[in-house]
């Protein structure tokens, strides 16, 4: 019984890779690519996730400033997160303009 059913996989196995290698290789359709346009949708994405990431950084130092009550600890905390949000929104319209100067060099 085992030689028999041995037998009928092996045949399967051998049928489905005759029947399989008669089908036409798949066509894809050509993939036209632009570098610059991925960047752009990179810097696009990433431009809108550091303005989200900064406005809640200086919802954060506004209420720290709030709850610092005179304490020069919390208020130099406070400062900072205000300085870093800004930093983060400085670098994202870098980031903007850096795309913007790399296509234009490109362009030629």
């Amino acid at each position: 019984m085992k030689k028999i059913l041995l037998g009928l996989t092996l045949f399967s196995l051998l049928a489905a890779t005759v029947v399989f290698a008669q089908q036409p290789a798949p066509t894809f359709p050509p993939i036209d690519i632009d570098v610059i346009e991925v960047l752009e949708n990179i810097v696009d994405w990433l431009f809108t996730i550091l303005l989200i990431v900064s406005a809640i950084a200086i919802i954060v130092a506004a209420f720290l400033f709030v709850t610092a009550a005179g304490d020069p600890e919390k208020t130099s905390k406070a400062r900072n997160f205000v300085i870093y949000a800004l930093i983060g929104v400085a670098v994202a319209i870098a980031a903007r303009g850096l795309v913007a100067l790399v296509r234009r060099i490109v362009a030629g």
